[in-house]
């Protein structure tokens, strides 16, 4: 969901929801308990919603505890980005 959202904050609901295979109304949820959580503030840009990321923010689990969420976000940013060279 964070991924979706670094890579559009003005995306939909409803295309994250149907990007990653699940409803509409579990990414709204997502998205309030991400927002409580302080992982994203929530604006509006005219009619759509803007969302911005709190890259400093920590996880919370314990294995990934302490490690910001920009490292995430950077690891599938960057990948995006790679196109494999093509082979002869």
């Amino acid at each position: 969901m964070l991924v979706e959202i670094a890579r559009d904050p003005q995306i939909r609901l409803r295309d994250i929801a149907s990007g990653i295979g699940i409803t509409e109304r579990a990414v709204q949820s997502i998205v309030s308990d991400l927002h409580a959580a302080g992982y994203l503030q929530r604006g509006k840009v005219g009619r759509r919603n803007h969302y911005s990321l709190n890259l400093e923010q920590s996880f919370r689990y314990p294995t990934e505890a302490g490690l910001p969420v920009r490292l995430l976000i950077d690891i599938f940013t960057q990948h995006d980005l790679f196109v494999p060279e093509e082979r002869p």
